[in-house]
């Protein structure tokens, strides 16, 4: 089977402004007409579904189903539109070239579905439209399943037309379906997030994707219903359980192929192990003793396996990538190959060794024609391959490895922001963060590519602030709000959305719907997207009533149940919180300042009454012989143990008074005094399960001077006390702390990492330095709620020499700094906030000005 690199027919949205497209536009006009197509898969049972009120048949466990339908054209039209949806994941291709994925994850009742333009794959004459639907059975990372209503939502689907410009090709029962036994799934890890596929090549059958295969042999598709009381047997959208199908709402993946920069091979004896072990377990099992690559080699690689000694790849990719693994062999029929994928070396004796990715995938030879690319998109530095001969093969086997590498497949940045200084730890700091978040954007906001790939809803505020401020494409940035606006019936958020958590409908991080209510804010202030903003004001408005429910005769809040996290560090929550107070008291001030604008001036007075309630309550944290805010108050004793957090959540909150801040930064910023702690990670470099336990019961061991000492927040959170030192005016410290992120890029890593010496090396939520030096260093960001004007406040330290362009609603905002020189060029009319000087207001275009203060050479 070829898998070839989608083009870019897939309905691109436009970046930043209106999410419209011109009327004139058929894809556009084509997304918005009544659906055509009907809903179909594979014949359900026919014992297993009846009409009825909730009757629903069996779900399906995992599975994969081939869909294929031939269809003749007379003429190429100029443009052919189409879409489809279907659950769980599909692959869509047209006379066998690949044009797409989908769908992007989203909540069942808020399917969307993809939009393509099929002309540049048709020819006249006879044409195939084919896919590979995957049905998960079970809830995952990035997918949960629909509740279903007869057959639908129980095993694969799929809905699709085109307007072909002669008449519409649409999904009935023309269509043929055949679920071959080629692929099985081997049993997640619960720390897991991305299936780990074992595919037999040679039960998928030849050719299938063309159009002269025949398919008599296949069945006939089945048009599936709702079938319950009130779904009146409908087969087309819109049909229970999917709803309204929404538009896709975001552009399409892309990325170049990833090639490894090292490629090492060993022979190691055989493992007696079952052939059904996970392939990862199978791959370390081989590596006892060492790790076997000695010896460097390059591709196309041959090589020699047998019974009693297989051989051993190693490949290095030199940096941490995301997309699919796309494999290109010539090897005798059933020969396995097992993939395992890391971002570390290997090392037994690691503290990432218990809780280290376990992704992978197993490969069996087809015997000819073997060319794959996997159907789950996986994050890796590190690729290790064992090949082994044939199960039950006598004789050794010749093979080649042709060819091996990743497509990656990340959300592409539009427009060319950057940020280039003479400081050039600064630039690399830049660049890094951006490479982070994107790879962790996809269909959605991610945690990280290589161990889960869920979409947690407090970690993605930060890459929604890096998209705003670095990719001239917003969708994603408000994809983040619409895909996290789904509450609990109590009204507080999942701690992640659209995936086996929310499906689980379990305990959450409350905390973390206070950072999606700052992504609400993010929007009301960097675009006019006034409708979506309305529509998550409800769910604002329960997050703060639910929160309401906690707060004490103080007007703060306590006893907080399920799990407060707030970051990785070792800060206390119990009892009454300061931190949880002051995020508390930062959404309040969120919700007033939208809904004044808005013109909802009884829910701005109900929030701003709560605000200042809380500001009075709230004094009973300050500590004043140490200058800044403790964690918590228990029992009515105010406990000494101090953070960044809480000091930082203090100012950014509004709660603490002005005066204060300056002396808070001091405290907060002090290298001599602050101290890395968490609960959850270990000083070796790794997670501490023993403290992981340990917390589960209760216990939080202290290993620190809390009279002294004040314990440091890790990057997550850093976001936070980034902007409380930027509020208080001191970028001297600001850049201090902000340096500190260069110790997570080494050895060809170039992103940042979980945590300050453990984690998983790129994650999403650590990119903060990125949109610092945006906001705060340049400081570009926007004057006025819509981004109608924008504020430019540089505040630059040592730096000489700037240039940059950021991204607005009117387009590209430049800066170029040389010594006292400033030139600016807007779009926008700017509000000038010079060190020193009073402010001013100029109009859009191009400025030059004198930065007091700054004399060359100085």
């Amino acid at each position: 089977m070829t898998l070839t690199t989608p083009t870019s027919s897939h309905r691109h949205f436009p970046p930043v402004g209106s999410t419209q497209m011109a009327s004139a536009n058929p894809i556009d006009a084509a997304i918005r007409r009544p659906w055509h197509g009907h809903w179909i898969g594979v014949e359900p049972d026919p014992d297993a579904s009846m009409l009825g009120l909730g009757a629903t048949a069996p779900r399906q466990g995992f599975s994969r189903t081939l869909f294929r339908r031939v269809f003749h054209v007379d003429a190429v039209p100029g443009v052919a539109p189409s879409r489809l949806l279907a659950d769980s994941r599909y692959v869509l291709f047209v006379n066998g070239t690949q044009v797409g994925r989908g769908p992007v994850r989203s909540q069942p009742r808020r399917a969307r579905f993809d939009a393509y333009d099929l002309a540049p794959y048709l020819r006249a004459g006879l044409n195939t439209v084919t896919a590979i639907v995957t049905y998960y059975g079970e809830p995952n990372a990035f997918w949960q399943p629909a509740a279903a209503a007869g057959a639908l939502g129980t095993d694969a689907n799929l809905v699709f037309e085109a307007d072909l410009g002669g008449g519409f090709l649409i999904s009935n029962e023309s269509w043929r379906v055949l679920r071959p036994e080629a692929w099985t799934v081997f049993p997640k890890n619960h720390l897991d997030g991305v299936p780990v596929d074992r595919v037999d090549a040679r039960a998928i059958p030849e050719g299938w994707h063309l159009p002269d295969f025949d398919d008599t042999s296949w069945a006939a598709a089945t048009v599936l219903h709702a079938e319950h009381i009130g779904g009146l047997a409908r087969s087309q959208p819109p049909s229970d359980p999917y709803g309204a199908l929404l538009e896709r709402g975001i552009g399409a993946l892309g990325g170049e192929a990833k090639h490894p920069i090292s490629t090492r091979a060993a022979s190691v004896p055989a493992v007696e192990t079952e052939n059904a072990d996970r392939p990862t377990t199978l791959v370390l099992s081989s590596l006892e003793g060492g790790d076997g690559s000695d010896l460097p080699v390059a591709f196309p690689f041959s090589c020699t396996t047998s019974p009693d000694s297989w051989t051993h790849l190693v490949l290095d990719f030199g940096r941490i990538v995301a997309g699919y693994m796309t494999l290109e062999l010539t090897a005798p029929a059933g020969t396995e190959l097992d993939f395992h994928f890391r971002e570390y070396p290997h090392d037994p004796a690691s503290p990432d060794a218990a809780t280290a990715p376990g992704g992978g995938m197993r490969y069996v030879a087809r015997g000819r024609d073997d060319r794959y690319e996997a159907l789950e998109l996986n994050g890796l530095r590190y690729m290790h391959v064992l090949i082994r001969p044939r199960p039950g093969s006598t004789e050794p086997t010749e093979l080649t490895v042709d060819r091996l590498f990743v497509r990656e497949s990340t959300y592409q940045w539009a427009g060319d922001a950057f940020f280039e200084s003479d400081d050039h730890e600064l630039n690399t700091l830049y660049k890094a963060g951006r490479r982070t978040v994107q790879l962790n954007s996809f269909d959605a906001f991610t945690d990280c590519p290589t161990r889960e790939q869920r979409s947690w809803v407090g970690d993605g505020v930060v890459h929604q602030l890096v998209h705003l401020t670095t990719n001239h494409d917003w969708a994603l940035a408000r994809a983040y709000v619409r895909l996290g606006d789904s509450p609990r019936p109590d009204g507080i958020l999942p701690m992640s959305v659209g995936g086996d958590i929310e499906a689980g409908h379990g305990y959450t991080i409350p905390d973390w719907s206070l950072h999606w209510i700052h992504g609400v804010h993010n929007l009301f202030r960097y675009t006019d997207d006034h409708t979506l903003i309305a529509a998550s004001l409800p769910t604002v408005e329960r997050i703060l009533r639910w929160y309401a429910d906690y707060v004490d005769e103080h007007c703060t809040i306590s006893d907080v149940p399920e799990w407060n996290l707030v970051d990785w560090s070792s800060v206390f929550s119990s009892g009454r919180s300061s931190i949880l107070t002051a995020l508390w008291a930062r959404a309040l001030r969120e919700f007033a300042e939208i809904s004044e604008y808005l013109g909802n001036a009884g829910s701005a007075r109900w929030a701003t009454e709560l605000w200042e309630r809380a500001r009075v309550g709230y004094e009973a944290f300050w500590d004043e012989e140490r200058g800044t805010y403790v964690d918590h108050i228990v029992n009515g004793q105010r406990r000494p143990a101090a953070s960044q957090a809480a000091g930082a959540s203090a100012i950014v909150s509004g709660l603490a008074p002005r005066e204060r801040w300056n002396r808070i930064v001091e405290v907060i910023t002090d290298p001599a005094q602050v101290v890395v702690r968490s609960w959850i990670g270990g000083a070796d470099g790794g997670y501490d399960l023993v403290k992981m336990q340990e917390q589960a019961r209760g216990i939080q061991r202290i290993d620190w001077d809390v009279h002294q000492e004040v314990v440091r927040a890790e990057p997550f959170f850093s976001y936070v006390v980034h902007d409380a030192v930027a509020l208080a005016g001191r970028t001297d410290r600001l850049l201090m702390i902000m340096r500190s992120w260069t110790e997570f890029l080494h050895d060809g890593y170039d992103t940042f990492g979980e945590c300050w010496g453990w984690g998983t090396p790129v994650h999403g939520w650590s990119a903060t330095p990125t949109k610092d030096l945006v906001q705060h260093v340049l400081g570009v960001s926007p004057a006025e709620p819509g981004f109608r004007s924008v504020r430019i406040a540089p505040r630059l330290g040592t730096i000489r020499t700037l240039k940059a362009s950021v991204p607005s609603p009117a387009g590209p905002i430049t800066i170029d700094i040389v010594d006292e020189r400033i030139l600016i060029d807007s779009p926008l009319a700017i509000v000038l906030e010079l060190e020193g000087i009073p402010s001013q207001r100029l109009a859009a275009g191009r400025h030059e000005l004198t930065l007091p203060g700054r004399s060359q050479g100085d």
